[in-house]
């Protein structure tokens, strides 16, 4: 049975709705949405996580965009989250080919967002999610009006010879060892790990929270990754390092990066911006990877930057009465 998971600094958002969404190779995804608590409805917006996250390590944000106006629809990715797994380990970050994220997205506008959510309808993704996002954009498939990605997966930082480990990745995907850990890998979740040195943000308030929401979570915070996620993750970025990329969206994009971020490339980042025909790009000098979680003064820059580039709809409609939430 889905359920949302709540814990005392991290309580669930009242008034939304869990939903079961089936994709159409039979994959089960956990859903969820909410309304805003604001009497005018600015459209929808549709968060696509990162690697390893789940719809708990949202909740913060989720409270803001609805103050804001915003209808909200999370999800947990294949994989991750208590979304259904490709592997018999439920603490491995498996995917079996990259591109069946987009699988994941079809289903949720297909399920939710088009038939019941506000327009327009806005994505807000990070990392992972942002290359996912990015890929669609560029492709053509991205059900947004406008797009914002904080701190996306273009290069990994993390890996110290991208190029020796994509091909070592393929080798070992190639002989059938697509499902295992990368080498060295772990079940631990990264959310979980101390405090001190990580990678994710400088907030230690935050930083508890969702490593509680992590534990709380258990499996559904996954450790590592397999192979081929991997292996998906460097042709992911291969493809959108083309220069020419950057230039064939057309869909309005504002990218967030981490001026700290010690995840991802952040200079990669920003020469990928420079080459957007439609988007810009706001660096956060301090911020490390996770800007949503960090110190109250970056995730302040974060939403000054969000409010600039989404207005939202200039025919808002109101929520019935009854609907309001205080």
């Amino acid at each position: 049975m889905l359920t949302l998971r709540s814990t005392p600094d991290n309580p669930v958002p009242p008034g939304g709705a869990l939903k079961a969404v089936r994709t159409e190779d039979g994959i089960e995804l956990r859903a969820a949405h909410w309304r805003p608590t604001t009497r005018l409805v600015k459209g929808t917006v549709c968060l696509l996580q990162g690697r390893a996250e789940f719809i708990e390590k949202y909740y913060e944000t989720i409270t803001d965009l609805r103050g804001r106006g915003f209808a909200v629809v999370a999800f947990d990715w294949r994989g991750q989250g208590e979304s259904q797994r490709q592997t018999d380990d439920p603490h491995r970050g498996h995917v079996a080919h990259f591109d069946d994220y987009r699988l994941d997205l079809k289903a949720i506008e297909e399920a939710i967002l088009r038939p019941s959510m506000p327009h327009p309808h806005l994505g807000l993704a990070h990392s992972m999610g942002g290359a996912i996002a990015l890929t669609g954009a560029h492709d053509g498939w991205l059900p947004f009006r406008r797009l914002v990605t904080v701190a996306p997966m273009l290069s990994i930082r993390m890996v110290r010879w991208p190029a020796g480990a994509a091909v070592l990745a393929r080798l070992l995907h190639a002989i059938g060892r697509g499902r295992a850990y990368i080498p060295f890998g772990s079940a631990v979740s990264m959310a979980t790990k101390p405090y001190r040195n990580n990678r994710l943000c400088q907030d230690p308030k935050r930083y508890a929270r969702n490593a509680a929401a992590a534990r709380d979570v258990g499996a559904g915070a996954v450790g590592d990754p397999s192979i081929a996620w991997l292996t998906g993750a460097f042709r992911a970025m291969k493809r959108l390092a083309d220069p020419a990329v950057p230039g064939r969206i057309t869909l309005p994009t504002l990218i967030i990066a981490a001026g700290a971020d010690p995840v991802c490339g952040t200079h990669i980042t920003e020469r990928f911006a420079r080459g957007l025909r439609a988007g810009h790009i706001l660096v956060l000098p301090d911020a490390r990877h996770e800007i949503l979680s960090e110190r109250d003064a970056i995730r302040q820059d974060f939403w000054a930057g969000f409010d600039a580039f989404m207005p939202g709809s200039d025919t808002s409609e109101p929520i019935e009465k009854d609907r309001v939430e205080a």
